[in-house]
């Protein structure tokens, strides 16, 4: 957890361990010299992004304000110290990535950048986040709940078993992310980019998807359940897939080889579009019980 009181302290001695006076600083951070003392006094305390910010103009590790920071000492063979922090001894570490051991939970985040992120778990819910970067981070785990996540980019992060519910997702980036047995649930998913990402095992639960991108995306033992889907082209092959109880409007199939998949008590399925798909004998039983619009199906032998 962030302390306002530590943090205000590690900002005083880092700032005079480099001979800086709180005004020299507050010029740094474009704030007055008031706001510097009052973090130093802990009676406030500086988001994020002004952490991160004051990370780099007192040469220190982000990890510096967090109070399970610590140091270790080594001895060169010419017997000149070094310290150095628990995180750089991790070997191929990620550049720019550090441990995440504090909880951002009912925040409202702004242009932060939050890249190379790991073990975040539960410690982002209920948070409003707006142009946000979480790329090549290791999210799984990840759990949001009560979330709004806004023009924020989470490309090539790894996000499986992953769990996001009652949130509003909209006009994300996710290109390339893994959502491997994750779980979307009454959450509301629009104008956010999928491309390339897999979602083998992945539940989508009583939630809207809305023009979305899903090009070149792994769907694979994927199930959709009480779920809108609309203004959509869902391109690349299903394999063991479900769909149950789900509505459909102005969606499309097209390019796609459907195998093994499930399709029973959906809405509009018939006005769903199939463009030039191929599918194997069982799915096709499922689409026309479920008086699906079989033009542009070919059955495969």
């Amino acid at each position: 957890m962030l302390n306002s009181k530590s943090i205000g302290n590690k900002i005083a001695e880092a700032r005079k361990k480099i001979n800086l006076s709180q005004a020299e600083l507050s010029q740094k951070v474009s704030i007055s010299p008031q706001a510097v003392g009052k973090w130093e006094r802990g009676e406030s305390m500086p988001d994020i992004s002004t952490l991160n910010k004051l990370a780099e103009i007192l040469g220190v590790d982000l990890n510096y304000f967090s109070d399970s920071f610590q140091e270790f000492e080594t001895k060169t063979p010419n017997a000149k110290t070094i310290s150095l922090k628990k995180e750089e001894l991790i070997i191929d570490r990620p550049k720019n990535s550090f441990d995440w051991n504090w909880d951002m939970s009912k925040g409202n985040w702004a242009d932060a950048d939050f890249s190379g992120l790991k073990n975040l778990k539960e410690k982002f819910s209920s948070s409003n986040m707006i142009n946000c970067q979480f790329t090549n981070s290791d999210l799984s785990g990840l759990t949001l709940e009560k979330n709004n996540i806004e023009k924020c980019d989470f490309s090539v992060s790894d996000i499986r078993d992953g769990k996001i519910r009652s949130s509003n997702l909209l006009n994300n980036q996710f290109h390339k992310c893994s959502f491997i047995d994750a779980e979307f649930c009454k959450s509301n998913i629009e104008k956010c980019n999928f491309s390339g990402a897999n979602f083998s095992g992945t539940e989508i639960l009583e939630s809207n998807l809305e023009s979305n991108v899903v090009t070149d995306v792994v769907w694979k033992f994927t199930k959709f359940f009480k779920s809108n889907l609309s203004n959509m082209t869902f391109t690349g092959t299903f394999e063991d897939c479900h769909f149950e109880h789900c509505g459909f409007y102005s969606v499309k199939f097209e390019n796609a080889i459907i195998l093994n998949t499930f399709f029973k008590y959906n809405d509009k399925l018939k006005k769903v579009q199939f463009i030039n798909c191929k599918v194997d004998k069982l799915t096709y039983a499922f689409l026309k019980n479920n008086e699906a619009n079989l033009t542009g199906i070919t059955v495969l032998e």
